[in-house]
């Protein structure tokens, strides 16, 4: 389904140009900042925070067409790749860096590689699942372009899982690659709701700031924000369910305002409130954070109301998107790429902290 190019405001439902929206910055201007290289991007979640903050996104590389399509959409100004990292290799990407960055220029770069490997959601997780390589190969790209670059600082998320003790090497073997890789390492683990967004979602961020230039350490400061699932998005109107002929003019309010039919007989009651343990029917409280918004196979969180799933904004709002932000590709596509984004408020804090640092503040 292809959607319109405009962006809408939840409140007015005025429609704004991609030029109207405002970021804001901390310290430097952003021509004075490091440029961002964003490796495994998804649709930008984390590379909005870094926006917001005042960074310029040059590069970003993704291995899913419709993620790197909504990035597109996003952000008209940075170079989005689809490409395969482990196929292209450091010297892929620093090919891809220098056709968009002078060589000698500074640049960081951030990203989370795909977590399903440490999640603790999956309960088959091995310590040598191939997925488990990808921070390594993270590494190995921050190196290529020191070769060619001065990269002032990387930034790193992952789940929590990463730190239990069966991925205790590949922890380790990161935070010291960080380490030899010349950079000052910060380890914090956050909880999105302590920065203005309404889901108990945990992560690791591991920062990496060039050693000896006296940077001070990454602290992100915590942010009030919407606090509960009623104050974002109990003022929306029910959404469209998918059909194959769907339209973006048949979707209210916003593109992405759509979600599946619902089917299951437990939609039918929906007064029933013992429904909300099952991963697969897990719903939402109006007067409580949501639980993390990562959704696997029709497992996407039930409606508070007990008569259908969230709709794709809806799940945008949960992760703390702003209205403006609009995702491509289909309706899994779409679910996809929120499940794997970097709630933008959370990468903002981060983005605003490690502007702090670089300023010695």
């Amino acid at each position: 389904m292809r959607t319109k190019d405009y962006q809408v405001n939840s409140v007015t439902g005025s429609r704004k140009k991609k030029s109207e929206v405002k970021t804001s910055s901390v310290g430097e201007t952003s021509a004075a900042k490091p440029q961002i290289i964003s490796l495994f991007s998804g649709a930008g979640g984390m590379d909005l925070g870094f926006k917001d903050a005042g960074f310029k996104v040059a590069v970003a590389i993704d291995l899913a067409p419709a993620a790197i399509k909504s990035h597109k959409r996003n952000f008209p100004r940075t170079k989005s790749i689809v490409g395969d990292l482990e196929k292209l290799q450091p010297a892929g990407v620093l090919a891809h860096a220098l056709a968009a960055i002078p060589s000698g220029s500074k640049v960081a770069v951030i990203g989370g590689p795909p977590c399903q490997g440490f999640s603790r959601a999956n309960n088959n997780s091995q310590a040598d699942d191939p997925r488990n390589t990808l921070p390594k190969l993270y590494l190995e790209i921050v190196r290529e372009l020191q070769e060619h670059y001065v990269v002032e600082f990387i930034v790193l998320e992952n789940v929590l899982g990463i730190r239990d003790k069966k991925h205790s090497e590949t922890y380790a073997a990161l935070v010291n690659g960080i380490r030899a890789l010349g950079f000052d390492v910060t380890e914090k683990e956050l909880c999105a709701i302590d920065y203005g967004v309404p889901q108990n979602r945990k992560r690791v961020i591991l920062s990496g700031l060039r050693s000896g230039q006296g940077y001070s350490i990454v602290r992100p400061r915590k942010s009030k924000g919407l606090a509960n699932v009623r104050e974002a998005i109990g003022h929306l109107c029910e959404p469209a369910y998918f059909a194959h002929k769907l339209e973006v003019d048949d979707i209210p309010h916003h593109p992405n305002h759509w979600t599946m039919r619902p089917r299951s007989d437990r939609f039918s009651n929906p007064s029933n409130e013992d429904d909300g343990n099952g991963r697969s029917f897990k719903r939402l409280k109006w007067d409580l954070a949501s639980p993390t918004v990562a959704y696997g196979h029709r497992e996407i969180h039930v409606h508070p109301n007990g008569h259908r799933r969230l709709s794709v904004h809806e799940a945008m709002l949960l992760q703390g998107f702003p209205e403006t932000f609009v995702l491509e590709g289909n309706l899994s596509e779409q679910v996809e790429q929120i499940s794997n984004a970097v709630p933008p408020p959370l990468a903002r804090s981060v983005a605003n902290a490690v502007a702090r640092a670089l300023n010695k503040r």
